[in-house]
């Protein structure tokens, strides 16, 4: 008798098929469908979505490498600098939690505004903390990179995603946003702000998506978004898509303003 031979696994058990370039239309596809998913069993139909560097320091981690640097032969100015930073670590955690103790407030019974963020630390992490601190859900879309896992410990465990592909990880950052802040960063928030700013430039993103960016004296010294207008590259009232800030208070009021009006009373007037 010849030997029985293990059945072949299902093509969609089969792990070689699964991550091989034929099969790529269907992974891209189940970084669309799982979220939606999850999304849909916690009832998460709106969120506001936090950007910024993943390297923003806590104020006491910040003051302590200070410290160290000081009694050492560190970079004391790198420490100084670090420290400097840590200011928005701090903004975005109490903006974080004032705007989760706002949303829980609400009448309506769905989760609405739900802080998300990119998952990682720094900002990241400091949107999540706030939010967790006030104790509401929060969702991180963490990316997988070559370095060590940095998804931070303050996400929603039923609301943390992992994604491979950087497109399907902004398809869900602008999906559900209301509104969006930026924090001081490097090229991936860049990438992402200006990713976002051409979607509404172009009217590819039609619905009212207020953007913020917090740390006026950082963007207009990485940006000059006046030379854009004086070399007629895009349009002055393109500005009108950008509101700056370096108030924890301005910038929580600007949002729960534009939230009102735009998501919800809008939202109530449609239903």
């Amino acid at each position: 008798m010849p030997p029985k031979r293990r059945p072949l696994p299902e093509s969609y058990r089969n792990e070689e098929f699964l991550s091989s370039r034929e099969a790529r239309s269907l992974r891209i596809l189940s970084e669309y469908l799982e979220p939606q998913r999850r999304f849909a069993r916690y009832k998460v139909d709106d969120t506001v979505v936090f950007m910024g560097s993943a390297r923003t320091l806590p104020q006491a981690q910040a003051e302590q490498a200070l410290k160290e640097a000081k009694e050492s032969t560190g970079d004391i100015s790198k420490a100084e600098r670090q420290l400097e930073m840590s200011k928005y670590y701090e903004a975005a955690r109490e903006l974080a939690r004032r705007l989760t103790e706002w949303s829980k407030a609400l009448s309506d019974e769905e989760r609405r505004f739900v802080v998300c963020t990119g998952g990682g630390p720094g900002i990241m992490e400091a949107a999540n903390r706030g939010a967790s601190e006030a104790k509401g859900m929060n969702i991180g879309l963490t990316i997988s990179i070559p370095i060590e896992e940095f998804d931070n410990s303050y996400i929603t465990r039923e609301l943390s995603f992992h994604f491979h592909y950087f497109f399907m990880r902004k398809f869900w950052f602008a999906y559900l946003a209301k509104a969006i802040i930026v924090f001081p960063g490097g090229f991936g928030t860049l990438d992402e702000l200006f990713e976002l700013l051409t979607l509404m430039q172009t009217g590819k993103i039609r619905k009212h998506l207020p953007i913020i960016l917090f740390g006026k004296a950082y963007w207009n010294e990485v940006i000059n978004f006046d030379a854009l207008v004086r070399y007629s590259n895009i349009d002055p009232q393109d500005l009108d898509l950008l509101y700056q800030t370096d108030s924890v208070d301005e910038a929580y009021a600007f949002l729960i303003d534009h939230l009102t009006r735009y998501a919800i009373e809008e939202r109530g007037a449609i239903l």
